[in-house]
């Protein structure tokens, strides 16, 4: 990946540790993330990766005209007025099945048996479906569509066909997809399955893409212990590396989630340090705060870059203006300036601090524009039983529920940080702003949608 510029860390004017906004932090995040290098890569190695460039189609989609249903090839003046009373008579000539190259033409009082997807044969100017016939002589419809052979002698006999096709009828055109020359995808596609059945439909079996952002998860805290184990007086699961790497890979992230670490700046030291082999982002929660065992800050604080002429290179840990999560670091370590972000332990601290900064760092890193970094919102009007308080000067996000079509929100659950189950039940955050302390029902207020 490419050097990002060190992050600035700004300072009030007597030289003390001043409050950010939430946008402040956002902007020094993004300010300092770079898109991946390109690289190219299979067609379904790039599921989930940007294009990073225009996609034209070589050759036109479908290549040939071809059949929509399995039926009968034929010349529509031998059909015109067919009816059960009085069929029209054809001669089968032949069968076309997908992939022939050697095609029977149809003349005059002829008919091919014809597949789905198999090209129409000199001559022919529509299908007639086999349900439209008595199945052709030896056979009801169904034995009779089952190819004999793929060459014009695997089929002979006569069909009676018991109604009139017009021109073109059940024929999908050559070139009705898309033309030779056609824009195919347009640099800055997200790849998804859609589109990468495009790709190979026009014959692409690589493609240059920016990749997705490889992303490591790390917990820290000596009380943590893994799903599954048994708990011990004093212990918690970990439930904050699961949740952040499921968001990373919901985000378009490769996920890397490694075990909860122990108090220990030194075995925290050098577990990031080990890990960055396989980084381009860094993810770690807990030990932020002003805790005597917030090791996080101790363990990266002096932590350099490897560029000792960079200045403010390293971890800034700051305190947001923003509730739930106030401390936040930010900053580039190891030789490649990967970025790193050190989130809270709480965990709806953590997971709403994943979803302000961390998502949006994913993103840019995939190379996807400013405008759809961040989690679309919208305005939404407050549906509860009392008003919603808030902290002044504090912007603060509360879980809620959304409800689409009567334009309303509801909370969920209560503003305590550690409410996972309420997190677990909301679609979305409520914001109040930072000089609104109390939000009443029935006022309108932003609501950032998680879906």
């Amino acid at each position: 990946m490419s050097k990002p510029d060190a992050p600035q860390h700004p300072r009030s004017a007597d030289g003390t540790q001043r409050l950010w906004s939430v946008d402040e932090h956002l902007a020094d995040v993004l300010g300092t993330v770079r898109p991946l290098e390109p690289i190219e890569l299979q067609l379904m190695d790039a599921q989930g990766c940007v294009l990073v460039e225009d996609v034209t189609v070589p050759v036109a989609l479908p290549p040939f005209d071809n059949s929509s249903m399995d039926g009968y090839a034929v010349r529509t003046a031998d059909v015109q007025g067919a009816s059960e009373e009085f069929p029209a008579v054809l001669t089968v000539i032949g069968d076309v099945a997908a992939g022939s190259g050697d095609l029977p033409t149809v003349g005059p009082g002829q008919a091919a048996r014809i597949m789905t997807g198999a090209p129409l044969p000199p001559g022919a100017e529509a299908v007639v479906p086999v349900e439209w016939t008595d199945g052709g002589t030896g056979g009801g419809a169904a034995s009779a569509m089952t190819p004999a052979s793929a060459s014009p002698e695997g089929a002979a006999g006569e069909v009676r066909v018991h109604r009139p096709a017009g021109a073109r009828a059940h024929v999908r055109a050559r070139g009705s997809d898309v033309q030779a020359g056609d824009l195919a995808l347009a640099a800055g596609t997200v790849l998804g399955p859609p589109q990468i059945a495009l790709l190979a439909a026009i014959g692409r079996g690589t493609v240059r893409v920016r990749p997705r952002p490889r992303v490591v998860v790390l917990s820290t805290g000596s009380e943590l212990v893994q799903p599954g184990e048994a708990l011990t007086p004093g212990t918690i699961y970990d439930s904050n590396s699961f949740a952040l790497a499921a968001a990373a890979r919901d985000a378009g992230a490769i996920a890397y989630r490694v075990g909860a670490v122990a108090d220990d700046a030194d075995t925290l030291r050098s577990t990031i340090e080990d890990q960055l082999i396989r980084a381009d982002l860094l993810v770690t929660t807990g030990g932020v705060s002003v805790g005597a065992y917030d090791v996080v800050k101790e363990a990266l604080t002096d932590l350099s870059t490897g560029d000792d002429d960079v200045d403010g290179a390293g971890i800034d840990f700051r305190k947001l203006a923003m509730q739930p999560g106030k401390p936040q670091g930010f900053g580039t370590i190891g030789p490649d300036h990967t970025p790193l972000l050190a989130l809270p332990g709480n965990p709806v601290s953590s997971y709403v601090s994943f979803e302000l900064f961390v998502r949006p760092a994913i993103r840019a890193l995939m190379g996807l524009p400013a405008s759809e970094v961040s989690r679309p919102s919208v305005r939404a009007v407050l549906k509860a039983d009392k008003a919603l308080g808030s902290p002044a000067g504090r912007r603060q996000f509360l879980r809620g529920k959304y409800d689409a079509e009567s334009g309303t929100v509801s909370p969920v659950g209560g503003s305590g940080s550690h409410l996972i189950a309420a997190l677990a039940h909301a679609d979305s955050l409520m914001v109040v702003p930072e000089d609104v302390t109390s939000v009443e029902p029935g006022a309108e207020l932003e609501v950032v949608l998680l879906g």
